[in-house]
Protein backbone atom coordinates (compact mmCIF):
# COMPACT_ATOMS: atom_id res chain seq x y z
CA UNK A 1 0.00 0.00 0.00
CA UNK A 2 1.32 3.60 -0.85
CA UNK A 3 1.19 6.48 2.12
CA UNK A 4 -1.66 8.16 0.11
CA UNK A 5 -3.77 5.30 0.14
CA UNK A 6 -3.37 4.75 3.85
CA UNK A 7 -4.44 7.97 4.40
CA UNK A 8 -7.44 7.98 2.46
CA UNK A 9 -8.55 5.34 4.13
CA UNK A 10 -8.79 7.85 7.20
CA UNK A 11 -11.84 10.16 5.75
CA UNK A 12 -13.60 6.69 5.32
CA UNK A 13 -14.61 5.99 9.42
CA UNK A 14 -15.31 8.75 11.43
CA UNK A 15 -13.99 12.03 9.89
CA UNK A 16 -15.07 14.06 12.42
CA UNK A 17 -12.85 12.33 15.23
CA UNK A 18 -9.47 13.91 16.41
CA UNK A 19 -6.39 13.37 14.58
CA UNK A 20 -3.73 15.73 15.77
CA UNK A 21 -3.81 17.63 18.84
CA UNK A 22 -1.26 19.87 19.41
CA UNK A 23 0.03 22.04 23.24
CA UNK A 24 2.56 24.72 23.40
CA UNK A 25 2.92 25.18 26.86
CA UNK A 26 5.07 27.69 26.72
CA UNK A 27 2.66 29.82 24.73
CA UNK A 28 -0.56 28.71 25.88
CA UNK A 29 -1.90 26.99 22.43
CA UNK A 30 -3.77 24.60 21.93
CA UNK A 31 -4.86 23.05 18.09
CA UNK A 32 -6.99 19.93 17.41
CA UNK A 33 -7.52 18.88 13.87
CA UNK A 34 -9.97 16.80 13.44
CA UNK A 35 -9.52 14.48 10.32
CA UNK A 36 -11.37 16.16 7.91
CA UNK A 37 -9.72 19.43 9.06
CA UNK A 38 -5.84 18.09 9.03
CA UNK A 39 -6.98 16.08 5.51
CA UNK A 40 -7.63 19.69 4.35
CA UNK A 41 -4.66 20.89 5.32
CA UNK A 42 -2.54 18.35 3.68
CA UNK A 43 -4.24 18.96 0.44
CA UNK A 44 -3.54 22.36 1.02
CA UNK A 45 0.22 21.85 1.63
CA UNK A 46 0.25 19.44 -1.60
CA UNK A 47 -0.71 21.57 -3.68
CA UNK A 48 1.53 24.27 -2.43
CA UNK A 49 4.50 22.13 -3.14
CA UNK A 50 3.45 20.85 -6.35
CA UNK A 51 1.82 23.35 -7.57
CA UNK A 52 2.98 26.68 -6.59
CA UNK A 53 6.50 24.96 -5.85
CA UNK A 54 6.95 23.41 -9.01
CA UNK A 55 7.74 20.16 -7.00
CA UNK A 56 7.69 16.54 -8.92
CA UNK A 57 7.54 13.19 -7.71
CA UNK A 58 10.81 12.08 -6.63
CA UNK A 59 11.79 15.09 -4.92
CA UNK A 60 13.35 15.21 -1.85
CA UNK A 61 11.77 17.68 0.97
CA UNK A 62 14.37 19.16 4.12
CA UNK A 63 11.56 17.97 6.87
CA UNK A 64 13.27 21.06 9.57
CA UNK A 65 10.51 21.85 11.79
CA UNK A 66 10.04 21.72 16.03
CA UNK A 67 7.32 19.30 17.25
CA UNK A 68 4.25 20.92 15.58
CA UNK A 69 1.50 19.68 14.35
CA UNK A 70 2.72 21.45 10.68
CA UNK A 71 5.24 18.85 11.35
CA UNK A 72 2.30 16.25 10.57
CA UNK A 73 0.84 17.94 7.99
CA UNK A 74 4.03 18.68 5.74
CA UNK A 75 5.44 14.82 5.90
CA UNK A 76 1.91 13.75 4.64
CA UNK A 77 2.03 16.39 1.94
CA UNK A 78 4.96 15.74 0.75
CA UNK A 79 4.22 12.16 0.72
CA UNK A 80 0.69 12.78 -0.74
CA UNK A 81 2.80 14.49 -3.81
CA UNK A 82 5.19 11.44 -3.80
CA UNK A 83 8.18 13.53 -2.48
CA UNK A 84 10.80 12.09 -0.39
CA UNK A 85 11.52 12.82 3.20
CA UNK A 86 14.34 13.99 4.66
CA UNK A 87 14.11 13.81 8.16
CA UNK A 88 14.18 16.86 11.06
CA UNK A 89 17.42 14.56 12.57
CA UNK A 90 19.23 14.60 9.26
CA UNK A 91 18.28 17.78 7.85
CA UNK A 92 20.72 20.32 9.46
CA UNK A 93 23.59 21.36 7.67
CA UNK A 94 22.14 18.66 4.69
CA UNK A 95 22.13 20.75 1.26
CA UNK A 96 18.05 20.45 -0.04
CA UNK A 97 18.20 18.80 -3.43
CA UNK A 98 15.05 20.83 -4.20
CA UNK A 99 13.00 22.02 -1.04
CA UNK A 100 13.11 22.49 2.47
CA UNK A 101 10.62 23.32 5.50
CA UNK A 102 11.96 25.34 8.30
CA UNK A 103 10.72 27.13 11.26
CA UNK A 104 11.95 30.45 12.61
CA UNK A 105 14.84 29.49 14.56
CA UNK A 106 16.44 28.07 11.17
CA UNK A 107 15.02 30.76 8.51
CA UNK A 108 18.74 32.14 8.32
CA UNK A 109 20.39 29.29 7.75
CA UNK A 110 18.52 27.97 5.06
CA UNK A 111 18.32 31.56 3.10
CA UNK A 112 20.76 31.46 1.66
CA UNK A 113 20.19 28.40 -0.49
CA UNK A 114 17.03 30.38 -1.48
CA UNK A 115 18.50 30.37 -5.03
CA UNK A 116 18.43 27.11 -5.70
CA UNK A 117 16.04 25.40 -3.80
CA UNK A 118 12.42 26.17 -2.57
CA UNK A 119 12.85 27.30 0.91
CA UNK A 120 9.43 27.65 3.16
CA UNK A 121 9.61 29.31 6.26
CA UNK A 122 6.46 28.39 8.81
CA UNK A 123 6.27 31.39 11.50
CA UNK A 124 4.43 28.20 13.84
CA UNK A 125 1.99 31.22 15.01
CA UNK A 126 -1.39 29.71 16.36
CA UNK A 127 -3.80 29.21 13.09
CA UNK A 128 -0.99 29.14 10.90
CA UNK A 129 -0.32 32.80 10.59
CA UNK A 130 1.92 34.80 8.71
CA UNK A 131 5.26 35.92 9.71
CA UNK A 132 4.95 39.48 11.65
CA UNK A 133 8.09 40.66 9.88
CA UNK A 134 9.66 40.32 5.89
CA UNK A 135 11.40 37.06 5.42
CA UNK A 136 14.62 37.14 3.51
CA UNK A 137 14.72 37.06 -0.34
CA UNK A 138 13.25 34.18 -2.20
CA UNK A 139 11.95 32.48 1.34
CA UNK A 140 8.21 31.84 0.74
CA UNK A 141 6.02 32.61 4.11
CA UNK A 142 3.61 29.01 4.49
CA UNK A 143 1.46 31.57 6.21
CA UNK A 144 1.23 33.77 3.38
CA UNK A 145 1.20 31.05 0.56
CA UNK A 146 -1.12 28.11 2.03
CA UNK A 147 -4.32 29.89 2.46
CA UNK A 148 -5.37 30.05 -1.41
CA UNK A 149 -4.21 26.61 -1.91
CA UNK A 150 -7.43 24.21 -2.26
CA UNK A 151 -9.38 22.16 -0.09
CA UNK A 152 -8.67 18.95 -2.00
CA UNK A 153 -5.36 17.90 -4.13
CA UNK A 154 -5.39 14.70 -7.03
CA UNK A 155 -1.54 13.99 -7.72
CA UNK A 156 -1.38 13.86 -11.47
CA UNK A 157 1.49 11.75 -11.12
CA UNK A 158 0.70 9.69 -7.68
CA UNK A 159 3.07 8.02 -6.31
CA UNK A 160 2.94 3.86 -5.54
CA UNK A 161 4.19 1.78 -3.00
CA UNK A 162 7.64 1.12 -4.68
CA UNK A 163 8.42 5.08 -4.40
CA UNK A 164 11.27 6.53 -1.93
CA UNK A 165 9.22 7.62 1.13
CA UNK A 166 12.64 8.19 3.12
CA UNK A 167 16.33 8.02 2.14
CA UNK A 168 16.13 4.87 4.09
CA UNK A 169 12.33 3.09 2.94
CA UNK A 170 10.21 3.35 0.41
CA UNK A 171 6.75 4.25 1.11
CA UNK A 172 5.44 0.80 0.86
CA UNK A 173 8.14 -0.63 3.12
CA UNK A 174 6.91 1.84 6.40
CA UNK A 175 3.39 0.97 6.01
CA UNK A 176 4.36 -2.29 6.26
CA UNK A 177 6.11 -1.57 8.99
CA UNK A 178 3.67 0.89 10.66
CA UNK A 179 1.08 -2.14 10.72
CA UNK A 180 3.30 -3.94 13.34
CA UNK A 181 4.91 -1.39 15.07
CA UNK A 182 4.77 -2.18 19.29
CA UNK A 183 4.47 1.55 20.09
CA UNK A 184 0.76 2.27 19.23
CA UNK A 185 -2.62 -0.32 19.08
CA UNK A 186 -5.62 0.21 17.30
CA UNK A 187 -7.17 3.22 18.69
CA UNK A 188 -4.80 4.76 20.72
CA UNK A 189 -4.38 8.22 21.86
CA UNK A 190 -1.10 8.59 21.94
CA UNK A 191 0.68 11.27 23.89
CA UNK A 192 3.82 12.19 22.05
CA UNK A 193 6.99 13.69 23.35
CA UNK A 194 9.52 14.56 21.01
CA UNK A 195 9.80 15.59 17.23
CA UNK A 196 7.32 13.46 14.80
CA UNK A 197 9.69 14.73 11.99
CA UNK A 198 12.53 12.92 13.47
CA UNK A 199 13.23 9.47 11.88
CA UNK A 200 11.56 7.57 14.40
CA UNK A 201 8.64 10.38 14.76
CA UNK A 202 7.86 9.31 10.75
CA UNK A 203 7.59 6.05 11.83
CA UNK A 204 5.21 6.38 14.46
CA UNK A 205 3.10 9.11 12.46
CA UNK A 206 2.38 6.63 10.00
CA UNK A 207 1.90 3.86 12.92
CA UNK A 208 -0.69 6.04 14.06
CA UNK A 209 -2.67 6.68 10.97
CA UNK A 210 -2.32 2.51 10.20
CA UNK A 211 -3.97 1.97 13.64
CA UNK A 212 -6.65 4.15 13.81
CA UNK A 213 -5.07 5.88 16.46
CA UNK A 214 -4.46 10.14 17.46
CA UNK A 215 -1.70 12.08 18.42
CA UNK A 216 -1.46 14.94 21.32
CA UNK A 217 1.96 16.18 20.97
CA UNK A 218 3.23 18.12 23.87
CA UNK A 219 5.76 20.77 24.19
CA UNK A 220 7.04 22.72 26.93
CA UNK A 221 5.09 20.77 29.99
CA UNK A 222 6.83 19.51 32.87
CA UNK A 223 5.58 15.85 34.03
CA UNK A 224 2.96 17.47 36.16
CA UNK A 225 1.17 19.16 33.40
CA UNK A 226 1.82 16.03 31.30
CA UNK A 227 -0.31 14.20 34.15
CA UNK A 228 -2.95 16.26 33.95
CA UNK A 229 -3.01 16.46 30.07
CA UNK A 230 -3.02 12.93 29.87
CA UNK A 231 -6.04 12.47 31.87
CA UNK A 232 -8.10 15.60 30.06
CA UNK A 233 -7.46 14.36 26.76
CA UNK A 234 -8.37 10.60 27.58
CA UNK A 235 -4.38 9.40 26.73
CA UNK A 236 -4.34 5.51 26.36
CA UNK A 237 -0.64 5.48 25.84
CA UNK A 238 2.62 7.83 25.71
CA UNK A 239 5.73 7.78 23.37
CA UNK A 240 8.82 9.56 24.04
CA UNK A 241 11.06 9.84 21.14
CA UNK A 242 14.56 9.76 21.34
CA UNK A 243 16.19 13.21 22.44
CA UNK A 244 12.54 14.53 23.96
Amino acid sequence: MSIPALLASLASTDPGRPLVTFYDETTGERVELSVTTWANWVAKAASLLVDECDLERGDALVLDLPPHWLTTVFAAAAWTAGLQVVPSDAARGATPPAAVVCGPATVAAWAPYADRATVLACALLPLGMRFAEPLPAGVLDVGVEIWSQPDAFLALDPPSADDQATPDATQGELVAAAATDPRVADGDRLLLLGDPGSADGLGLLLATWSRGASLVVVVGADEARLTALAGTERVTRRATLPGA
